[in-house]
């Protein structure tokens, strides 16, 4: 792989990965995206840190890593606040930054959100597999030898000719999101929203629903009231493409928010997170509260263009 070595892994935290947008166009072999999950956040690092927004990244939960600088660079933070530091100097959030070789970048922990990106000038460099660096846990590909970071672990990043041009640009304050509970996610019915009793419905538009612990990259699993199927139903139906955001009801009532880990599922989706909120499901923590709103196909495009203005707003200010 090409690049320079660029930080070393002195502790990798509660789990940190490489990962880029997303592995797609594979999920007819049964291979899931995979990826970061919040895009937005990782779009705006790497445009930051003048790189396509699609180059590889660290995504690191909640706390723990601690990374060494190895060569003069420029980094950008974004996504939830982990608070990095390098010794005991606060780095900023959405905001480009040089760090210097022999430096020590740590994550302490949250301040808002629940994972945060390190984007560098040059992109992560690791070997690209079906098109993606992104790491796949379950299947043990992409990213770093397709597994978490570990202590002792070297990241190369690709080469860039003066990259301290990139410094000190800052992503427009306004437009930073809102990381923080009690949330209310977006949501269009379907696929299966015919399968749910009107009462259920209710319940999933009406109740708020607590993050359970038991959530992880492949989903955020809820606890709250049950969310009724119709009588006479069966817990499940015959396994089928899912894709993340789309909300899976099993046989105990309780909702499942699929993330990019997985490819198929065989439970009824009463209901998919808007591509505009799909962002913020990375960021939404265990413990904390979610509701849900449903709205129109119409008002998901709408806010999806609205997200995507805000990133050319910024592409347009850097030139």
């Amino acid at each position: 792989m090409a690049g320079a070595n660029t930080f070393e892994v002195l502790a990798p935290g509660i789990l940190s990965t490489v990962q880029d947008l997303g592995r797609f166009g594979c999920a007819r072999y049964g291979v899931a995206a995979s990826g970061a999950l919040d895009g937005f956040a990782v779009r705006v690092g790497n445009l930051l840190v003048g790189n396509d927004e699609k180059a590889a990244v660290v995504e690191t939960t909640l706390m723990g890593l601690r990374i060494k600088v190895l060569r003069d660079t420029v980094v950008a933070f974004t996504g939830g606040d982990l608070q990095a530091r390098k010794g005991s100097e606060p780095l900023a959030m959405w905001r480009s930054q040089w760090v210097r070789e022999g430096e020590t970048i740590v994550f302490s922990g949250p301040a808002s959100g629940f994972r945060a990106y390190l984007a560098v000038a040059g992109g992560i460099q690791t070997a690209a597999v079906l098109g993606s660096r992104s790491t796949n846990l379950s299947s043990g590909f992409g990213g770093f030898e397709g597994r978490p970071l570990r202590k002792g672990d070297i990241l190369a990043a690709g080469p860039v000719k003066d990259a301290v041009r990139f410094a000190d640009r800052a992503f427009m304050p306004e437009a930073v999101p809102s990381y923080a509970s009690p949330w209310r996610l977006r949501v269009v019915w379907g696929p299966q929203d015919d399968h749910f009793s009107e009462e259920g419905k209710q319940t999933f538009v009406t109740a708020a629903f607590t993050v359970s612990p038991d959530s992880d990259r492949t989903g955020i699993r809820l606890k709250g009231p049950v969310v009724a199927r119709q009588p006479g139903l069966e817990e499940s139906i015959i396994s089928e493409g899912i894709l993340s955001g789309a909300i899976q009801v099993p046989g105990d009532g309780q909702p499942i928010i699929i993330l990019g880990e997985t490819a198929s599922g065989g439970y009824r989706k009463i209901a998919t997170v808007i591509s505009a909120d799909l962002p913020l499901l990375g960021q939404i923590t265990p413990g904390d509260e979610v509701a849900f709103e449903a709205v129109s196909m119409d008002q998901a495009v709408q806010a999806l263009r609205e997200m995507e203005d805000k990133i050319d707003a910024f592409k347009r200010s850097l030139k």
